[in-house]
């Protein structure tokens, strides 16, 4: 099968390096950055000159891009898939999405006859590099299932939740209770050391009882190092992310006090300029307003 993979960054790069090294698929890509296109070509890969070079010629097209809007302009916009791509091809948006987004993109794919799914994942860049990260797929069960050879090829857990855009409403919701999770943590070990705590003691005692999660293990190990850059899952996408979720509460008028308390978090903490760090930086509000860290 021929592949096009559209964004290599963060995500994008360990999706599609996987996806070379672990199958027999034809695999072209294309990035802005020549540095992210080398280190899949480097691997097997074809280096497409644009976005239609590698759509034309594919049978699968994906894309993994930060913002709805990159992956709008990239999908929809002059030059773009839609204007390249031909009936019995499939397009797979591997981005965090908007469902208003994957509707509208769908239903200019469908009018052409191309077969869509969304496709978000979740696991970060470490879960991306070991391919283990989880696919939560939206779309048609027979698109789903043609193209499942491809999606297993960098994932250790490819799920069909149902119709076009359910993907991305299950990506948002999980990637809402996890940053409330973060928010949570930066409060209860905030509050233990400014009772006097030991740092190290309180993540021992909360590792080995019910406050534990995936999340909490994360945050606290950087925590307890005050180590937030390079960031696994950088604040700005985490913002983007939340941002997207509380708008789909907005739609569906399902109250989210909790998203919204940790959305505040997180947009104090990139005034502060820590967008480009890890999303656990919301910490560092706690630490600046009462001038003391967790770092033992």
């Amino acid at each position: 099968m021929k592949v096009g993979f559209i964004g290599v960054g963060n995500m994008g790069g360990p999706m599609c390096r996987n996806l070379v090294k672990r199958s027999n698929h034809q695999v072209t890509v294309f990035d802005l950055n020549p540095a992210a296109v080398k280190s899949c070509t480097d691997l097997g890969a074809t280096a497409g000159k644009s976005v239609a070079d590698v759509t034309k010629s594919a049978d699968v097209v994906m894309t993994s891009l930060p913002m709805p809007r990159d992956v709008e302009a990239v999908a929809l916009g002059d030059n773009g898939i839609l204007a390249s791509i031909k009936p019995g091809q499939t397009y797979i948006d591997l981005s965090t999405n908007a469902p208003s987004m994957i509707r509208k993109i769908g239903a200019a794919m469908a009018a052409r006859n191309i077969a869509m799914l969304d496709a978000p994942v979740s696991g970060g860049t470490v879960g991306a590099e070991a391919a283990t990260i989880a696919i939560m797929v939206g779309g048609e069960k027979k698109v789903f299932d043609d193209a499942l050879p491809v999606l297993k090829s960098f994932s250790a857990n490819v799920i069909h939740m149902g119709a076009l855009g359910t993907g991305t409403v299950a990506k948002l919701v999980n990637n809402m209770m996890a940053f409330c999770n973060a928010a949570a943590a930066a409060e209860g070990l905030m509050l233990g050391v400014s009772a006097g705590l030991d740092p190290t003691k309180l993540v021992h005692v909360i590792a080995n009882s019910s406050g534990n999660s995936n999340v909490f293990k994360a945050f606290s190990e950087r925590a307890l190092k005050g180590q937030f850059s390079p960031p696994s899952f950088a604040l700005n996408l985490a913002h983007k992310d939340l941002h997207l979720a509380l708008e789909l509460g907005d739609e569906l008028d399902v109250p989210l006090p909790q998203g919204s308390a940790t959305h505040n978090l997180q947009r104090m903490a990139r005034r502060m300029g820590l967008g480009a760090d890890d999303s656990s930086s919301i910490l560092r509000v706690y630490e600046k307003v009462l001038g003391r860290t967790i770092k033992p």
